[in-house]
Parts: structure tokens; sequence; C-alpha cells
């Protein structure tokens, strides 16, 4: 196993780097990541519990987008407009009291005019009353692992109980983009109309950013200016949380720069492709005394544009020897990809390559023989 690591890791690191960037920002907490790989480019105190503001609103249209999977809604199911709806102040769509409006129609409301009045009409149409809804927001946050996130309303309004972090946000956002592929095309929408009124989407990316498809802007006194982003460009996507800036342009200036500079100054490079056989390790009780090591997947590391090329260190882990029977396809090990600079080593599978199938009583038998003779 020994060699076996230590041949794998002299072969890669000839060609391949890692990266120690950092970037300062006036952002309060700050979380800029490679989806593409979950390579972290900018951590700023990005486990640290924040108010949210209309940040937290992704998270009401996620469970909105898991009603629609699992069948309650579809996007033209008209819901009633209460009067606690039609009530609620800060940031509106401008509902009418008593109207019939379509889920999606709503879903526009809060993506892009980021309307508190929408976000009572999708919840109490949807669960019942606001109550219910945030119980789902609560459980599918928990279901994603969001150990530091907790919902109170649906809007994001100032509530002590009512937090997350920039880690978790940006989890909220990539499960958004991953899950929600043909709804998450209304975050890139730059305007809607509703009862006569335009008004534009926040997000200030959008049209300024090469790439930019979303996400979502927050702001109340006790939040300061916040944003999640992301852009795609040259095959990587990147996720941006910034929060607690102190003005509208601040967060305009900052936001750009922000994820103009993680798009500009890294890029993708490609380790191992899926299938690529990475060596061989030692099978016991099988027809065969090794099997062949493939990766999973693709195995890539985000680098920067300029880099040292005898940083990255790839290695391979698995228990040694395995035990037969294998099955191809079978993971059996891991591919850890890692670099000074970054938060934690990335893994990727590692598969075997073929079957192999255990000895018969004979076969062991014998083995066992032979074992006993060299002892």
């Amino acid at each position: 196993m020994r060699r076996l690591i230590a041949g794998l890791v002299l072969l890669l690191s000839l060609s391949f780097p890692a990266f120690a960037q950092t970037v300062e920002t006036v952002a309060k907490t700050a979380y800029i990541v490679d989806a593409t790989t979950g390579t972290v480019l900018l951590d700023k105190a990005s486990h640290t519990r924040i108010p949210t503001a209309s940040m937290s609103k992704i998270m009401t249209t996620a469970t909105v987008f898991e009603a629609i999977r699992a069948g309650q809604i579809t996007l033209d199911t008209k819901l009633p407009v209460s009067e606690k709806a039609w009530r609620m102040g800060g940031s509106k769509m401008f509902v009418e009291l008593g109207a019939q409006i379509s889920v999606e129609d709503l879903l526009k409301g809060v993506i892009i005019q980021s309307g508190n009045d929408a976000t009572i009409v999708l919840a109490e149409g949807i669960a019942g009353s606001e109550e219910a809804f945030v119980a789902r927001m609560n459980q599918l946050a928990q279901k994603w692992g969001l150990k530091d996130t907790h919902f109170m309303d649906v809007s994001g309004m100032p509530h002590p109980d009512h937090y997350s972090t920039a880690h978790d946000l940006a989890i909220i956002a990539w499960r958004l983009i991953r899950d929600y592929p043909e709804e998450y095309k209304y975050y890139a929408m730059t305007e809607f109309t509703w009862h006569g009124i335009t008004q534009p989407n926040r997000n200030p990316l959008l049209g300024k950013v090469e790439g930019a498809d979303g996400v979502k802007t927050g702001h109340t006194e006790e939040a300061g200016y916040c944003l999640i982003g992301s852009a795609q460009r040259d095959g990587r996507r990147v996720i941006a949380v910034m929060t607690g800036m102190s003005s509208w342009n601040e967060r305009v200036q900052e936001s750009i720069r922000l994820v103009e500079w993680s798009l500009k100054n890294f890029k993708l490079a490609t380790l191992l492709k899926s299938g690529q056989v990475v060596g061989k390790a030692p099978v016991v009780y099988g027809d065969s005394d090794s099997v062949q090591l493939v990766a999973g997947t693709n195995v890539a590391s985000t680098v920067p544009m300029t880099y040292n090329a005898k940083d990255l260190t790839v290695k391979i882990r698995f228990m040694t020897p395995l035990i037969a029977p294998i099955k191809a396809g079978q993971q059996v090990g891991t591919v850890v990809v890692s670099a000074p600079g970054s938060a934690t080593p990335q893994e990727y599978p590692m598969l075997a390559g073929a079957d192999v199938a255990k000895k018969g009583f004979i076969g062991l038998t014998l083995d066992k023989i032979i074992q006993a003779a060299k002892n």
C-alpha cells in the first residue's frame, strides 16, 4: 500500500498545483466556494450565526419546490390572498386581498421582488399556516445537515431565534441550484411586473458579472446589506455569501469585486478522469490476488491561474488487503486531494475495476495450508 500511494503522489505532483491565495473583504462574514469541486476560496467567520434578512427566502422557495416535487401543487395552482398576507409590510409584490394567484407568479414575486406578502400566500396555501410552513423549512434544514440554521418566519423578519451562517446559506443555495434546476431559472430574471408595478431584481450581479444567474439579497438594520450570489463561467460555478455590509453601494461594489476575483483568478484542473486506473490493491480469499482501482468520478481541483505545480498532494486510501468477493464498481476506498490554502481535503470515490470472486472451499483450504507453512 505504501508503494502504491507513494507512486501515485509522485506521478500527480509533477503536473498539478495547489493554491494558497487570500483576499480581504469589508463584509462581516463571507464564504466563497467553487461548487464544481467544493474548494473553499474565501472563508471569513463563515460559521458565525447571523440574522438572515430576506436571504432566508431561498429556503422558503426551496420548500415550495419540494411541495411541487411531491405533487402537492403545480406552478399553475392558484392560492388565495389572506388579509395577513395583504397587510404584510416591508418589500412587497402588492398582492390583492382575496385574489387567487398562481404559484409561479408568487414565486416570481418572492424571488425577484422579495415580496413578504407573496411568502405568506405561499405558506398559507401550501401548509395551512405560516407556522406549519416554517416547520417544513426547519425539517428541510435538518435533512440537509444545517446545524447552525433555524427559521421563525418565511420572510426573514428579525427574531433572535431566526438565524443562519454564511456557510449554511451557501449550502442552501447549492441545493437550490442542484436539486431544482427547472425552478432555479427564475433567479436569473431581471424584473417582474405585478398589479401594474414593475420591480427590478435587487441582485447587483445580474447583468454586471458574466455568467451570474442568482441568488438573493437581504437587508435589515440587524443584518446589514447582504448577498448570496452565484455565477457560472468556463465550466466552473462559484457561490458567494457576503453579509453585514454597511450600504447598498458597498454591497454592489464588494459583491461584484469578489465574485469576479473568484472567477478570474482560479481555474479547474482535472487530475483523474472517471474510470481511470490509479493502481492495484491486494485481495485475499479471491480467485485473483489483486484488483485494479479506478476513479469513481472525475477528480478535479480548483487552482489559481498561476500556481506552484509541486504543492498539490493526491493520495489513495483504502483498507488493505481487500477481502473477496468484490464487485466491479464497488467503492473500496477514496482519492484524497489536499493542498496548502484549502480548508479541507477533497475526497472522491475509488472503485474496484473488476469482479473478484471468492475462492471455493479447496482454494481457501490450500491458502490456509500455505499460510500456516509460512508461519
